[in-house]
């Protein structure tokens, strides 16, 4: 009986981040292997409840040294930049406790988010390999080594070409500088790394950006997605991430009652924060196509009493009474919800969690990016694959906490929404696309697919490397 690995995951303290790091943790935990997620005491309640190869191991988080009051340990429980800073400053402060221990216990391999650097000193340390994380495509990490092989001038705004790219491929908006400044240092140390973890399937992001990757970057991605696969019940969907606001047979009761293909999905997945005026607008848009809807607003998170005044600023007066969705305050079973035949398309902020779970359930999309990698992702799904249409968002903002400047104007959502949802030429062939695309997606990931080979290979690749060392 050969002698399991023992790996560390140290997801980065955000839902986006976690969630499918953890998947992929499970991914090696059901292959025999131990695992140990290492994290903060409130963070590990989100985790799945998985079997004896996996643990958690959790370090106080640092609340009052940066300035968070008890309870907030998650990008995803703030609501302004000045308190993701602070997350991500708390992240910094525990690197010495994580050290000590992985110098203590030392593992096999770490599997650490590209926003933990220090990894790589610690893993050179340790002389183990170490490989990376981002939760992003292959094809958008792409996207940026090539930006920063080809910068762009200084004074760049608007839409622009790729350079030097496999498709030709024209952005919608420039990356912010600031952004570029943040992302690139941090792909730098990812690439010293054994290689990129990536929640995808080879077949979505194109053996041609795999072969980019490997000859102009020279570095390794090994596919294993899409890691929300590996949650095979509904009550083991409906766990994934935070507690959901409604009951999740509320969510299928309502469902049930419609017919296929009917209903518009809306969510901007868990951080990304709209001011009234342009929620204001989505609703008026809804409204306006008639179609029936689920709608997450988690900027009203907390808000359920809030006064009519107040209501009126981002929903038209009596728009509850004519209208008979879901809006949801908080937190959704999302992988459920797309998975269920009723839901006919997917208004996304294009986050690659989203893009992954619409994906895989064969759900189209139409694209409205805002921040990271969400322009990138857009390309992919509208211009490269098909399965897409994009409702025309050119704000490239920094972060997602209500900083934009331009309001989407409610004729413009509402015409996207009809591409999709009006059964003409254009959305029959989307949705046949992406009827295919999810096929492909359940073979990659069944034995025999290239993300369960891939898994098989990167584990035998770690075992040869911890026996390789054992005999020295």
């Amino acid at each position: 009986m050969e002698k399991p690995l023992k790996l560390y995951f140290i997801p980065y303290l955000a839902a986006g981040h976690m969630i499918p790091l953890c998947d992929i943790a499970s991914l090696f935990a059901s292959r025999g292997h131990f695992v140990t997620i290492i994290t903060t005491p409130l963070n590990a309640k989100i985790l799945p409840k998985f079997n004896k190869f996996f643990n958690v191991h959790t370090f106080p988080f640092p609340s009052q040294e940066v300035g968070l009051p008890d309870g907030v340990e998650n990008i995803s429980s703030v609501t302004d930049i000045e308190s993701g800073y602070k997350v991500y400053h708390a992240t910094i402060l525990l690197r010495e406790l994580i050290e000590n221990f992985a110098e203590q216990h030392p593992p096999d391999c770490i599997v650490a988010d590209f926003l933990f650097p220090w990894v790589d000193e610690l893993a050179n340390k340790l002389n183990i390999p170490r490989f990376a994380f981002n939760g992003f495509s292959l094809f958008t990490i792409c996207a940026m080594e090539s930006l920063k092989l080809h910068p762009l001038p200084e004074d760049a705004s608007g839409s622009f070409l790729i350079p030097n790219f496999p498709h030709d491929i024209i952005l919608n908006s420039t990356p912010p500088i600031g952004s570029k400044s943040f992302m690139d240092p941090l792909l730098t140390v990812a690439l010293k790394s054994n290689g990129f973890i990536i929640n995808s399937f080879v077949e979505l992001d194109g053996e041609e950006y795999i072969e980019y990757y490997e000859k102009i970057i020279g570095h390794k991605a090994w596919h294993l997605g899409p890691a929300s696969l590996v949650r095979k019940t509904t009550q083991e969907k409906a766990e994934r991430g935070e507690k959901s606001t409604l009951s999740l047979q509320k969510y299928l009761t309502w469902l049930n009652s419609k017919q296929d293909n009917s209903v518009v999905y809306i969510s901007f997945g868990t951080i990304c924060y709209f001011p009234d005026e342009q929620l204001y607008e989505i609703a008026s848009a809804i409204e306006a196509s008639g179609y029936d809807f689920i709608w997450i607003v988690p900027e009203k998170k907390g808000k359920e009493n809030e006064s009519e005044v107040d209501k009126q600023k981002w929903l038209p007066k009596g728009f509850e009474d004519r209208n008979k969705g879901l809006i949801v305050k908080g937190w959704a079973p999302q992988v459920v919800i797309l998975g269920h035949p009723a839901v006919g398309a997917f208004l996304t902020h294009c986050g690659w969690n989203s893009v992954v779970e619409a994906v895989s359930a064969g759900v189209p999309m139409i694209t409205w990016p805002v921040h990271s990698d969400q322009f990138y992702n857009e390309k992919l799904i509208t211009q490269v694959r098909g399965i897409g249409v994009e409702l025309g968002a050119d704000e490239w903002i920094m972060a997602a906490f209500k900083d934009m400047k331009k309001l989407v104007a409610k004729d413009r959502i509402e015409k996207a929404l009809r591409r999709l949802m009006d059964g003409g030429d254009e959305a029959v062939q989307v949705r046949r696309k992406a009827r295919e695309f999810a096929k492909i997606t359940r073979y990659a990931a069944g034995e025999g697919g290239s993300s369960h080979e891939n898994l098989t290979s990167l584990i035998d690749e770690l075992k040869r490397i911890r026996d390789s060392k054992m005999l020295n």
